[in-house]
């Protein structure tokens, strides 16, 4: 007796003649032909590869049917082929159209020998798959929704075997709402007869982590079409549903960390980005030598030996954030050891539980934070160092506690990505932030650190550089004390921001002082400071290179207000560069925009500048201010305008009160351009302390001059300054009357100094020159400039003004003694 050897599983999986395989060129030539082929049509490769296929038909087919067939990827049918020893057979042929690489198009025909009719296996192969497949839970329900078959996989999710659940339905096999959601879906299929389709979330018994399905639920019909139950079949999407999690907390964190140039609140921003989502609770702490002036130390690993590191945001499910030991900005010490120090230290992310060495000897040694630990049953952990363009920042910490599920290896991924784009950020902040505050410091210090003592006005001032986005600017003011108790008032802006703003605003306020000390009228030091910035425009940034010709440093725009305040006159002068005008609000409380010409920007050239002189009223308030103050995004310039008389309306109140005022009203939460605010209340020289005499161009009257002079000093008591007083008005007069022109005037000025000044028609100004041994004179200016504090000279409309300045009280009689016998 003889038995048949049944093959095994692997009996036929290379063996190439089950299935016929031909490849046909688009000319219609056989290039491939496989032992299958030889199977069914009975010839041998190497009788027909090379050979036209069209001589296997058994039937012509239509040329139009060829062409139709040309731009179709695939075809299938049957076709009547000629067998080798001439009877035909009908073949059912799957036909590919392909292109393969570096290759023309051709056809590749498939048709199967063996399996051609169902077999009695396949209904048992089929429920074999359907209880053996892998990463699929497979299950089927009745009409009313109880489970009549359900593969391993299901069974293995639920917990529990077929018996136990047979007949129940979903949420009566497992009590969870989404288990009854998904009984509303299968409630659908059921009577819509329309396939469904959903995403469920939750975790599985025996699990801590949050699985994802993606379930299909098909209506299942019986011959006649009508639904006799619902199949259902689920897919494991766990590792794709916390990819695409991790991608949008990723997502997130790109859009939420680093919206500031803050190192605080960036650092708050990965906290909240990260809590709830990725950890129960989040710090960020910094090295504490980062403080604004050193650099972060270089390379990917911290110093060795324990690190003082200061908190600097944190986060917390929990309200209050109860599980932090270190309050923000603190600093504290980190051992040697601890998981912070040695992530720091080798450059790398650690992931730690509550059982491992590292957080068992560090709580050991800290019971704070051991009782922490206990206390909120802190499971997890990951340390991550910031680290951004080669430099050590800090290290940020990921705790878990009431996330049921430990960090992963794949969590740690995603906690490297978080830390790594939060340490650039940081990283920008904390490097704009320095370069901000040099900008800053050399702004304030290019500003006047006090203003200086003058009686003849109150002043008040306030400069608030822009917000951190737009950088410092140009602005600045100045009070400015000037011969004769006159005192200059000025404001500027320079347009732009950066440090080259703030350098072209100290070299215009430079100029501004020493085109004041020369005493020249508002609109004749316009015109000079208009020339300057001309120039500053066009100068060379960088000296020509070989080839090249000079960099400039582009356009330098600017405007100013200039204003001269004479106490005695009760008379201001001001001029406008481009600038806004200022508000002028008189005793009663009357507010008001000053109408005045407003010249052009500086540095424009060829155009004029016009000066308006206004007669104030003793204690009236100017406030000069620079367009920041009026313009927002918020509001437009009129309505500031409007703000900025209402608040100023006030004359009595303290100037330091009223300028706290103007900015409450008026400063944005947000200022986008420098603001510089002077206010200034006048006062007037009371008439009895000026002295005023007409001078007769004859050298008689020099001694009358000297004589009422110091009648006058004694009326004032001010006897002490008689000899240095005598000595100047003998000489400034004595030169009036040789080298100017009538009419002459001699005026005292009993300030907070005593002036002299002598005026005359000429305008022609003297010059102080050292006497030689034998002159004559020559001597006469220089004991001038010696024994007073100051003398100038200054043009005025009908001449010029020479004028010297006495510090009261001194003793100045031993100086004249000494300094007349010394020249003697």
């Amino acid at each position: 007796m003889s038995t048949d050897k049944v093959p095994g599983p692997s009996a036929h999986v290379f063996d190439e003649a089950l299935n016929a395989n031909v490849t046909i060129d688009e000319h219609g030539i056989v290039t491939g032909w496989n032992a299958g082929a030889e199977a069914l049509l009975g010839y041998a490769p190497a009788q027909l590869v090379g050979r036209p296929a069209a001589g296997l038909l058994a039937e012509g087919i239509d040329e139009r049917e060829l062409r139709s067939l040309a731009g179709l990827p695939r075809w299938n049918g049957r076709i009547a082929l000629r067998h080798r020893d001439g009877h035909r057979l009908e073949a059912r042929v799957l036909a590919h159209r392909r292109a393969p690489e570096g290759g023309r198009l051709e056809w590749f025909l498939v048709c199967a020998l063996t399996g051609l009719e169902p077999r009695a296996e396949d209904d048992a192969l089929v429920n074999r798959h359907h209880e053996q497949v892998a990463g699929c839970q497979m299950a089927v329900f009745d009409t009313g929704r109880g489970l009549r078959r359900a593969n391993q996989a299901w069974l293995r999710s639920l917990g529990l075997t077929e018996d136990d659940v047979r007949g129940l339905q979903p949420s009566e096999a497992l009590d969870h709402p989404v288990v009854t959601r998904l009984e509303r879906f299968m409630l659908r299929a059921l009577q819509s007869g329309e396939p469904q389709a959903v995403e469920s979330y939750m975790t599985v018994p025996g699990e801590s982590r949050e699985h994802a399905w993606l379930l299909f639920l098909t209506p299942l019909r019986d011959e006649d079409g009508r639904v006799r139950g619902v199949g259902a079949a689920a897919h494991d999407i766990t590792e794709q549903y916390w990819a695409r999690k991790r991608l949008v907390l990723l997502a997130d964190a790109s859009a939420r960390v680093g919206s500031t140039l803050d190192v605080t609140r960036t650092a708050q921003e990965l906290a909240d980005v990260a809590v709830p989502e990725f950890a129960d609770f989040v710090s960020v702490d910094l090295l504490a030598s980062l403080d604004g002036v050193h650099e972060p130390p270089q390379g990917r690993s911290a110093p060795r030996g324990p690190l003082s590191l200061r908190r600097v945001a944190h986060r917390s499910v929990n309200p209050g954030t109860p599980e932090a030991v270190v309050a923000p900005g603190q600093v504290d010490d980190y051992p040697e050891g601890s998981p912070p120090v040695e992530s720091l230290r080798s450059g790398q992310a650690r992931l730690h539980h509550a059982t491992d060495p590292a957080i068992t000897e560090w709580t050991v040694r800290d019971r704070v934070r051991a009782a922490t630990v206990r206390e909120f049953g802190m499971h997890s952990a990951i340390t991550v160092p910031l680290t951004a363009r080669g430099a050590t920042l800090g290290v940020v910490v990921f705790v878990r506690h009431q996330h049921p599920e430990v960090f992963r290896e794949d969590d740690l991924v995603l906690a490297e990505e978080l830390a790594a784009r939060a340490a650039v950020c940081i990283d920008n902040a904390r490097r704009y932030n320095r370069e901000r505050a040099t900008a800053v410091t050399l702004q304030r210090s290019l500003l006047p650190q006090a203003l200086p003592v003058q009686a003849a006005v109150e002043v008040a001032s306030r400069y608030l550089p822009a917000g951190a986005r737009a950088g410092v600017g140009g602005d600045w003011f100045d009070v400015i004390p000037l011969s004769g108790a006159r005192v200059a008032l000025v404001v500027g802006d320079v347009v732009g921001h950066g440090i080259h703003a703030s350098a072209t605003m100290g070299r215009l306020r430079t100029a501004v002082l020493t085109l004041a000390d020369m005493d020249l009228a508002p609109d004749e030091l316009l015109t000079h400071l208009d020339d300057l910035v001309a120039r500053l425009s066009a100068e060379p940034q960088d000296a020509p290179r070989p080839g090249l010709g000079a960099e400039t440093t582009g356009d330098v725009g600017a405007t100013c207000l200039y204003a001269v305040y004479d106490p005695v006159s009760r008379h201001c002068t001001i001029a406008l560069a481009g600038h806004p005008a200022p508000v002028l609000v008189t005793p009663d409380g009357t507010a008001k925009l000053l109408d005045l010409p407003v010249g052009p920007p500086l540095g424009l050239g060829g155009l004029p500048f016009e000066a308006t002189d206004i007669e104030l009223p003793e204690g009236s308030l100017l406030a000069l201010y620079t367009d920041g103050l009026i313009e927002s995004r918020e509001r437009d310039t009129d309505t500031g305008l409007s703000l900025l008389r209402q608040t100023l309306a006030q004359p009595s109140t303290p100037l330091d009160t009223l300028c706290d005022a103007v900015l409450a009203a008026l400063l944005p939460d947000r200022p986008t351009d420098d603001i510089a605010l002077l206010i200034a209340r006048t006062k007037a020289l009371d008439t009895g302390r000026v002295a005023t005499w007409d001078i007769p161009a004859d050298p008689v009257a020099v001694a009358p001059a000297r004589k009422e002079a110091t009648a006058q000093l004694d009326a004032w008591g001010l006897d002490d300054v008689g000899f240095v007083t005598e000595l100047v008005v003998s000489e400034l007069v004595t030169n009036a009357i040789r080298y100017g022109a009538p009419p002459i005037q001699l005026r005292l000025i009993h300030d907070r100094n005593l002036i002299c000044e002598v005026s005359d028609a000429s305008g022609t100004a003297p010059h102080m020159r050292r006497a030689r041994t034998f002159d004559e004179g020559g001597r006469g200016l220089l004991l001038v400039a010696q024994l007073t504090a100051a003398w100038g000279t200054r043009q005025t409309t009908q001449g010029k003004t020479i004028w010297a300045q006495q510090t009261l009280p001194a003793n100045l009689s031993d100086n004249f003694t000494t300094l007349l016998l010394h020249h003697r």
